[in-house]
Order: C-alpha cells, then sequence, then structure tokens
C-alpha cells in the first residue's frame, strides 16, 4: 500500500566530473521493514546512504518522505524528518559518559544549569525501551563495541528516528554481540521503525531482512523478498557472472626434499608470553598456511602483533629459519623478513588522505632511492607491477587512498607489504568487510603466494575461510593455544569446542 511506503528515491543520479556513480536509482523503502543494499564494493551502497541521510547532495533525482518531496538536503534536514545513519566508525566520545555523548549539543537544563538527572532518566528510558542494560553513566571508553553500536542507535531514537540507517553494523562483533543486536533491530521493527541494513554477510541478510536491493556498478539491478531468492541468486545479481568454485583446488605446501626432517621450519616461536598470551610455541613451515582460530578476544591477534613487533614480547624466542632473532619493533620483524597486513585497514594499514602510490612505496621507499633522492622510474616500475599483480582499480594513483572501495584498499594494503618481498606473510582478517567477488580474488592470491613459497599465518573469523584455506589450524582460547588440527581432520564443530574451552 501507498501509505507504507516512509521513503521513495526516484531517478537518483550522483556524479563526480564525468564519473558517475550512480545512476537513475528507484527504490520504496516500507515503514516496520527491514531492508538490505547489497552489491560489490563501488556499488554505490554507500553513496546511496549518504545522499539518504543528507551527507552528500545528488547531481540529480528526488527524494520523498511519506510522499511528501523534497530538495537541498542535509544532515540536519535528515534528522528532522526522522532519518538519521550509523556508520561504522562511531561517533563517540570516549572520555563522556553514555548520557553525556546522548545529550551532546542538546543538554536538558533547569534554569542554566545542565539537568543530569533527567538526561540519566531519560536514557536510561531509552535504553529500556530497546531492551538492553547500559549504565547510563559509564564512560564510553569502557563500552564493548556492541554497546556503542547501541548508544549510536539510541542517539538516533532520541532524535525520534523512524528511518535507520546501518552500515556494517556487524564487521566487528562476536556472535553473541550480533544476537544483542540483531534483538534491538526486531523489536524496533515492530515499532514501525524503517531499517536500511548494508552487509556482505549474506547469512545475516537472510536472517534479519525482508527485502533487498541489488545494486551493480552504481544502478539498480533488482528488488525482491528475502524469501523468493537465494544466496547464489544474489551472488550472481551481484558480480553479474558465475563464481567458480569459492575456494581453490586444495595443494600440497611446496615440494622439500626427500629428507623432509633436515629442513627447518621458516619460523619457529617457543614460550612466547606478555600480559595477554601464554606460553605460546609453534612452527609454520615454507609454502604453508597456517590458521588462527577462536573467539574474539582469544588472544589470535595479540599473537601476531607480538611476533611482528608491535606489542612487547615479555618471554620466549623467535627464529626464522632457525636462527635466533629478536623483534622489538615492527622494523626488526620487516628486516627479518616478516610482514603483518592489520585487521583495521583504514586505522593501522593505510594513510587514507594520502596518495594511493605513497601508501603502495613508503615501507620501501629507502629501496627505490639514490643518495637523497627517490628513483621515479623504479617508483614507477613498481606501482605499475602492484597495479597489475593485484588488479587494482583506480582512475589515477595520485588519488587518495580513502576514495577507494572497501575492496581495492585492502589491495593496496597487500601491495604494500607484497613490495617488502617477505617470505613470511601474516594476514589478519584478510576480507574483513569486502564484498564476495573481492574475497574470491584475494583467496585465489593466497593460494598463489603458497605455491611461490611463501610462508602464511592468517587470522579470520569466518569458520569457513579458515577450514577452505588452512592447512593446519591452531585454536586459540584465552590467550594460549588450546588445541591442532589439520585441514582433514577439522570440523566447524572441533573447531568451536576448542574455542569455547570445552575440550
Amino acid at each position: 500500500m501507498q501509505n507504507d511506503i516512509f521513503l521513495s528515491v526516484r531517478g537518483l543520479t550522483k556524479k563526480y566530473g564525468p564519473i558517475t556513480v550512480l545512476k537513475d536509482i528507484n527504490i520504496e523503502f516500507r515503514k516496520g521493514e527491514v531492508h538490505a543494499l547489497i552489491g560489490e564494493n563501488g556499488a554505490g551502497k554507500s553513496t546511496l546512504c549518504k545522499i539518504i541521510s543528507g551527507a552528500i547532495a545528488p547531481s540529480d533525482g528526488k527524494i520523498a518522505v511519506n510522499d511528501t518531496v523534497y530538495e537541498g538536503f542535509s544532515p540536519q534536514a535528515a534528522r528532522t524528518r526522522g532519518i538519521s545513519m550509523v556508520y561504522q566508525e562511531f561517533n563517540l566520545i570516549p572520555e563522556m559518559t553514555v548520557y553525556e555523548n546522548l545529550f551532546v549539543g542538546k543538554e536538558l537544563r533547569k534554569g542554566v544549569f545542565s539537568d543530569t538527572r533527567s538526561m540519566m532518566r531519560k536514557s536510561a528510558e531509552l535504553f529500556n525501551e530497546m531492551g538492553v542494560a547500559i549504565d547510563p553513566s559509564s564512560k564510553i571508553k569502557y563500552l564493548s563495541v556492541a554497546y556503542c553500536q547501541l548508544v549510536e542507535i539510541a542517539k538516533a531514537l532520541l532524535d525520534n528516528s523512524r528511518l535507520l540507517i546501518l552500515d556494517e553494523p556487524t564487521a566487528t562483533l562476536t556472535n553473541t554481540e550480533v544476537d544483542i543486536l540483531f534483538r534491538v533491530l526486531a523489536k524496533l521493527k515492530a515499532d514501525g521503525i524503517s531499517l536500511i541494513y548494508i552487509s556482505h554477510r549474506m547469512e545475516e541478510v537472510f536472517r534479519l531482512c525482508d527485502k533487498i536491493t541489488v545494486l551493480r556498478d552504481g544502478t539498480f539491478i533488482k528488488t525482491m523478498r528475502v524469501e523468493d531468492t537465494t544466496m547464489e541468486e544474489l551472488i550472481h545479481l551481484m558480480i553479474g557472472r558465475e563464481l567458480s568454485q569459492e575456494f581453490p583446488p586444495r595443494i600440497a605446501a611446496v615440494p622439500v626434499p626427500a629428507d623432509s626432517q633436515k629442513v627447518p621450519p621458516v619460523l619457529r616461536v617457543e614460550g612466547l608470553c606478555n600480559k595477554k598470551i601464554k606460553n605460546i610455541s609453534f612452527e609454520l613451515k615454507q609454502g604453508e598456511i597456517l590458521g588462527l582460530a577462536g573467539l574474539v578476544g582469544s588472544g589470535r591477534s595479540e599473537v601476531v602483533r607480538a611476533i611482528f613487533g608491535a606489542d612487547k614480547i615479555e618471554k620466549g624466542e623467535v627464529y626464522v629459519k632457525n636462527k635466533r632473532i629478536s623483534i622489538k619493533n615492527p622494523a626488526a620483524a620487516i628486516n627479518n623478513g616478516i610482514a603483518l597486513i592489520p585487521e583495521d585497514r583504514k586505522r593501522e594499514g593505510l594513510m587514507l588522505i594520502l596518495p594511493i602510490a605513497l601508501n603502495i612505496s613508503i615501507i620501501v621507499i629507502k629501496n627505490l632511492s639514490k643518495r637523497l633522492f627517490v628513483s621515479r622510474r623504479m617508483e614507477k616500475a613498481l606501482l605499475e607491477d602492484s597495479v597489475k599483480l593485484m588488479s587494482i582499480k583506480a582512475s589515477s594513483l595520485e588519488n587518495p587512498a580513502g576514495s577507494l572501495s572497501g575492496g581495492n584498499q585492502q589491495k593496496i594494503v597487500l601491495a604494500k607489504w607484497l613490495a617488502t618481498k617477505s617470505d613470511i606473510l601474516i594476514f589478519d582478517e584478510p576480507t574483513r568487510g569486502i564484498d564476495v567477488g573481492a574475497k574470491k580474488e584475494i583467496y585465489d592470491f593466497l593460494f598463489r603466494l603458497k605455491v611461490e613459497g611463501k610462508s602464511i599465518i592468517m587470522i579470520s573469523s569466518e569458520m569457513q575461510e579458515i577450514l577452505g584455506l588452512c592447512d593446519r589450524i591452531l585454536v586459540m582460547y584465552e590467550g594460549a593455544i588450546k588445541g591442532e588440527l589439520n585441514y582433514q581432520e577439522a570440523t566447524q564443530e572441533k573447531i568451536l569446542s576448542l574455542a569455547s574451552g570445552l575440550v
């Protein structure tokens, strides 16, 4: 029914100079409905939602709220009409309390003084309506990521929002935290609030959403109800082609001499300890993909950060090809042929405001220098090789890295570290926040590195990635290695049992 439509976009187009990033988009979002927007990185999902939320202006087209067309949209105008967007990067002040963050810029007052008691009471009432237990007097810096997400949603509800846009809300959440978030979203839906849900996690879309719209290359492809489609159809619509087998055919490690006992491991750690990890010991072989599995907070990232010199090692030893080495900082790790592709590419992997070219060459800039000057010829050759190797899509390497899609940003990070020619590559959540097509490219690339004889440690919260890519799997629990499984014996049930401390 027409009066069920809260918001509609009609002929929405967005151009940046000669480049069209959205073309003639027509979509309707109904009241009390969870509507997923899916597509590969660069499909136009975030651009569309930024237009709806007033962050950027369209080049053409109209937006109607409750069948009333408006123009000249801004974030304030969007909020006035009941539209809010919750971004992946939270807009919260860590040193302030929950209630202070909720009411910043709109404090309740009693005369000239802030009415703290009323703000805390209203905050508590709001969280009670959402069905979550959050102390309004807690500081944001002490909250988990999931609860920060709920505070952002509460801020929107405080503005009487009737349409919430959620951009990859579960990217860093545990399964338990996802359940909490979904309970809150189900309650909002029951209260008649409309939700636009952006996610690369197809299982979440089928679990939570009522309707799905697919975008590809800035164009509208199809809108359908969840029960009328399948994951295979969605993937085909998203990428416009059939994906071959998701994971490359499994291959053995690179050939070694018949007397393999004489071949030392590429990496060996013994009794590694610090404040977050306990007695970590393992070996990494040449041409092997070694998985680190475990629940969030189990110590997976802390292990690789210690090996890379980003965190202090208080006790234990690290050997590269049977040579004991001292790693006191990342520079020492790089000098010993160890590279870390970090989990958070935006904060730790890239300098988003700087050119793509500099992001690729920055670590090896000394190798490209002759005396005091960078050899432009050598740098150009490196950049051309990197773009070709990683199939990086960019109109110009002088554009800022932050202008690229998530998948291309990840390729830039990979290119940067591959330029070091390291033999030991550590991948921490290599496919987080990227689409299925880009994932397939990275899977194929990991296997290509394996064939070339590179040795890989991979952390992933995606169980199918661990099972589909790794030769051996170390499962962590509370900062320690709980067990080891080879790929023939590994199952999701066995990994989860070890990761939960049940065996």
